[in-house]
C-alpha cells in the first residue's frame, strides 16, 4: 500500500472521530433567564367577599292591625322618621290584655336598650380619648425619631376606627329611643279610651333607601311582622369569609385592595375587625373548612363606588407585608435544597452555578431573596433536571 493512500486512511478515520466526537458531545442545555430586581414587594391574602350595610333596620308591625297598601318600593329614598307604612289597629276584645302587656314588657325592653345605648357612647367616648392620647405620645416620640412610622400610621387608624364607634354609638342611641317612642304609641294605642280605630303610621328609624318590602297589598298583619327593611347604602363594608389562619394573619388596620367589584380601578379599604366567632364551612371540594369573617371597612371616597350596593360580590386583597424596597427573582427560580433551605442557578458566563439564598417571603409572582444574591444577577426560570453545577447553558431566544 502507498503512504499517500495509508495517509488518505487516517485523514479519513480522525475526521471520522472528529465527527463523531462533535456529534456525541454534550450540548448546552437552553434555559429561560431573569434578573434579580430591587423594587416594591408585597405579600397579599386573595379571598371571595361580598358588600353588607353596617346597620340594618326592620320596621315591623309593633300591635296586630290592618295594614294600608305600602307605595314604597326597593331603592326609594326615605328621610329619618318619614312614614313608610299606616297600621289600623284591629283587635279582638280577648287579646287586648294580652296585648297590653305584651307591649308593656316591650316598652320595658326598649328603655333598657336605650339606657345600653347611652352606656355604649361613653364607653366608645372614653375609648376615642384614649385613643388621641396614644396618638400624641406617638407623634411627639416620632418627631424625636423614637417610634416607627407603622406605629404612628397605626395610632391614626385607631382614632379613626374609635370616631366610628362613637358615630355607631349615638346612631344606635337614636334608633334605640326611636323604638321606644313606637313601642309607646302602640302601647297607647291599646288604652282603654284610646280610641284603638285611629290609624297608626309607621317611620323610619333613620335616612337612607328602602331595600326590601315585605308586604305591598293591604293586608291584616300580627304584632311583630316586618314591613319594609330600610339602610343607609353609604354606609357599606365588605365582608370576606376567611380561613382562620389567614384570618390571624389579617391585622385590624391592614391595607385591603378591593378588586372586580364591577366598575373602573380599585378600591381601598381597612380590615375593621376580625369577628372572634368562626364557623365551619364545606368548601366545594366537601372538605370542612374553619371560616371566620373578617369585616373590611371602605376608605376610597363614595362618589368613586356609589353604584354598590347590599350584597354585591367583590374581591379582596388584604396586605399582610408590603416593602418598598426588596431584592425580587420570580418565584419560579427558587427551588429547596436537599440539605434544607432554598437555592437558585445563576447564570455565570456559559454556565449555571448553584447559589444558596435566604428566602423572606413569596407571593405569586415573585420571592424576597433577603441575602445571597446580589441586585442585577440573572437567575434560570424554572430550571429543567439537566441543570446543574457547573452545566452548560444557553439563554434560550425569547
Amino acid at each position: 500500500m502507498h503512504n499517500k493512500t495509508k495517509w488518505l486512511i487516517a485523514g479519513g478515520t480522525l475526521a471520522t472521530v472528529a465527527l463523531l466526537a462533535w456529534a456525541f458531545a454534550p450540548r448546552p442545555v437552553e434555559v429561560e433567564v431573569a434578573r434579580a430586581r430591587i423594587g416594591a414587594f408585597e405579600t397579599t391574602i386573595d379571598e371571595d367577599g361580598k358588600t353588607r350595610l353596617a346597620d340594618r333596620y326592620v320596621v315591623s308591625a309593633p300591635l296586630a292591625g290592618r295594614l294600608a297598601r305600602i307605595v314604597l318600593r326597593e331603592g326609594d329614598a326615605v328621610a329619618a322618621n318619614s312614614v313608610v307604612a299606616t297600621l289600623t289597629p284591629v283587635l279582638s276584645p280577648m287579646l287586648d290584655e294580652r296585648s297590653v302587656r305584651e307591649l308593656s314588657a316591650r316598652v320595658e325592653a326598649a328603655q333598657a336598650n336605650l339606657e345600653r345605648a347611652a352606656t355604649r357612647i361613653e364607653r366608645a367616648k372614653v375609648a376615642h380619648q384614649q385613643a388621641q392620647l396614644e396618638l400624641k405620645r406617638s407623634e411627639q416620640l416620632a418627631q424625636q425619631g423614637f417610634v416607627a412610622p407603622t406605629k404612628l400610621e397605626n395610632d391614626r387608624l385607631a382614632v379613626a376606627a374609635a370616631q366610628k364607634e362613637v358615630e355607631a354609638a349615638v346612631g344606635d342611641s337614636h334608633v334605640a329611643t326611636h323604638e321606644l317612642a313606637v313601642t309607646r304609641a302602640a302601647l297607647s294605642a291599646l288604652r282603654p279610651g284610646s280610641g284603638g280605630s285611629r290609624v297608626f303610621e309607621l317611620r323610619s328609624p333613620v335616612a337612607g333607601r328602602v331595600l326590601k318590602v315585605h308586604q305591598i297589598s293591604e293586608t291584616s298583619v300580627a304584632i311583630g311582622a316586618p314591613l319594609v327593611d330600610v339602610g343607609d347604602t353609604t354606609q357599606l363594608e365588605v365582608v370576606a369569609e376567611m380561613l382562620t389562619t389567614d384570618a390571624l394573619r389579617s391585622a385590624v388596620g391592614a391595607l385591603v385592595r378591593i378588586e372586580r367589584w364591577g366598575g373602573p380601578g380599585t378600591l381601598e379599604g381597612r380590615v375593621r375587625l376580625v369577628e372572634p366567632a368562626a364557623f365551619t364551612k364545606v368548601s366545594a371540594l366537601g372538605v370542612e373548612e374553619q371560616r371566620v369573617n373578617v369585616r373590611i371597612h371602605i376608605t376610597s371616597p363614595a362618589e368613586q363606588w356609589r353604584a354598590l350596593g347590599d350584597g354585591y360580590r367583590v374581591s379582596v386583597r388584604v396586605v399582610t407585608l408590603s416593602m418598598p424596597q426588596a431584592l425580587r427573582v420570580p418565584a419560579s427560580a427558587v427551588f429547596p435544597r436537599p440539605e434544607g433551605g432554598s437555592a437558585v442557578f445563576v447564570l455565570d458566563g456559559k454556565r449555571a452555578r448553584l447559589v444558596p439564598v435566604e428566602i423572606g417571603a413569596r407571593n405569586g409572582t415573585d420571592a424576597w431573596v433577603k441575602a445571597g444574591l446580589a441586585d442585577g444577577a440573572t437567575v434560570i426560570v424554572y430550571p429543567p433536571a439537566a441543570v446543574g453545577d457547573g452545566v452548560r447553558v444557553t439563554p434560550r431566544a425569547v
